[in-house]
């Protein structure tokens, strides 16, 4: 049975609950996003609340979102635990750090950590870069990073009330959550906010130049009817009710990536000041910020976009011919591998799932392997593929696809009564693979080396020596593969490629 418990800390003394053995605060605001007339605004910190706040409860769907959740053990005889802040992933457009898929009631009440799950600005209103389309128009940049960054503050000021230590602080993510944990690493200004790193299915290369923002800005206010060049664009924008506004943006989402293939129309930009090149790039050469990394994809990420038509992973062979050419134009002077060269890799590949095989590699494969070769220069990095599927999720072809691993991290196997996932049995073993996982993860996050009960011990990524380029399998039993990509890494080449 729930019942009520309150934390005083700086920014104020909020009410949450006890349920089982562990306690939750959630909707507490750390930052207020400007609104209306304001719109695309820097985010600034939350005022410090008066009186007692009642955290019992998500924070309601709002332009204004700049919410978190708390979770910590019930025992208080302990403090100083280590902190992991998660940021949910989407497509930088969709998703929320309350979706019950992220309670973490399970992770906590087993690996004795502290969990803060973030809200961000989405879409339009978290990632439109005005600067080129309307310059002098006083808009801000990077918007939702900034929010990450206010809510990685907030953690250092406050969570040691929740008896979290601000001096062990992990952000991981997944998906857009990942990219924006792989950019963090290369955001001058979030050095020393967070002392380890967990990047799950990034898209560390789908982050782009001011020219490509422009363009998406362009497109974006052209969905809105108003002329960037007209003198009273800038009024005409902040006038725009917040559901056009939204409207704009997912209409803009879904039509790059059919013009771009494999490309995004929100993320991160490059602006030169916060973000002063790109991420890919900073890693791959060991410029990122030099904290332990874990990193790794998942065996079949594209299988999910092919089954659902998504237009962010380019599967057909057309729209992967159009990708190279367009790699090939962003990347003049640099050395690419042909196309035949790059399909050496996929010759024991059924021919139609070669587009699936590409897709997958370039979007997360490849972008992880160039990370982890560079960042392992700097600081211990742990890559792992999660190739484990359910018999259902075998049966109609999705494999392990892009976010399957997130029901086992989280320890929330099933969704609700309709969830066909173990339809066809596997529970048990998944519930084995989910203990295993969080027993990593959560170590990883104690400053530990990222090992579970009975399961091989996992060596930190080198480019040399008897455990070369060594990955973790994770499966219905966890296996331990050195180089387990050398022959996609010599068929793509050692130049990190531009995508934008």
């Amino acid at each position: 049975m729930d019942a009520p418990v309150t934390v005083t800390a700086p920014a104020g003394t909020f009410r949450g609950l006890l349920d089982r053995s562990v306690l939750s605060w959630r909707g507490i605001r750390f930052a207020v996003a400007p609104t209306g007339d304001r719109r695309w605004r820097d985010p600034l910190p939350a005022p410090d609340a008066e009186g007692e706040v009642d955290a019992t409860s998500e924070a309601v769907e709002d332009e204004d979102c700049l919410s978190l959740n708390v979770w910590a053990p019930a025992d208080a005889s302990e403090s100083g635990r280590p902190v992991m802040v998660w940021l949910h992933g989407g497509a930088y457009t969709f998703g929320s750090s309350s979706q019950p898929l992220y309670d973490a009631t399970s992770m906590v009440s087993t690996g004795g950590v502290i969990v803060v799950t973030v809200n961000y600005r989405l879409g339009a209103l978290g990632f439109l870069d005005l600067s080129g389309a309307l310059p002098d128009a006083g808009f801000d940049g990077n918007l939702a990073l900034k929010d990450v960054l206010l809510a990685l503050r907030w953690v250092q000021r406050n969570v040691a009330a929740f008896g979290g230590d601000p001096d062990r602080v992990t952000v991981f993510g997944e998906s857009a959550g990942g990219g924006l944990v792989t950019t963090l690493l290369a955001t001058p200004s979030a050095r020393g906010l967070f002392h380890r790193a967990i990047a799950q299915s990034s898209p560390a290369s789908s982050v782009y130049g001011t020219a490509r923002a422009e363009k998406v800005a362009r497109s974006f206010l052209g969905e809105l009817g108003i002329d960037p060049d007209d003198a009273g664009a800038p009024a005409a924008l902040q006038a725009a009710p917040v559901e056009a506004v939204v409207a704009a943006g997912k209409a803009v989402y879904a039509a790059v990536p059919t013009t771009d293939p494999g490309t995004l129309a929100f993320a991160p930009v490059v602006d030169g000041i916060l973000l002063p090149e790109a991420p890919i790039t900073a890693l791959r050469a060991g410029r990122g910020i030099p904290v332990p990394l874990m990193i790794g994809t998942n065996k079949d990420e594209a299988s999910l976009f092919s089954f659902m038509k998504s237009p962010l992973i380019p599967i057909t062979g057309d729209r992967i011919d159009q990708m190279f050419a367009d790699m090939a134009a962003e990347n003049t002077g640099v050395e690419l591998p042909t196309r035949e060269q790059v399909l050496t890799a996929y010759e024991h590949v059924r021919h139609r799932a070669i587009g699936l095989g590409v897709a997958r590699d370039i979007g997360f494969r490849l972008p992880t392997l160039w990370l982890a070769e560079g960042h392992s220069t700097v600081a211990p990095v742990w890559l792992y593929r999660f190739d484990h599927a359910s018999p259902f999720l075998r049966l109609i072809g999705l494999g392990a696809t892009h976010a399957t691993e997130l029901p086992y991290l989280w320890g929330n196997l099933v969704s609700g009564p309709k969830d066909l996932t173990f339809r066809l049995g596997g529970r048990r073993v998944a519930e084995l693979i989910s203990a295993r996982m969080q027993a990593r993860w959560t170590a990883f996050a104690r400053g530990d080396a990222p090992s579970a009960p009975d399961a091989p011990a996992w060596p930190t990524f080198t480019a040399d020596g008897d455990d070369a380029r060594a990955t973790l399998v994770i499966d219905r039993h966890d296996v331990v593969v050195s180089d387990l990509d050398g022959e996609l890494r010599r068929a793509w080449g050692d130049n990190v490629l531009s995508f934008s």
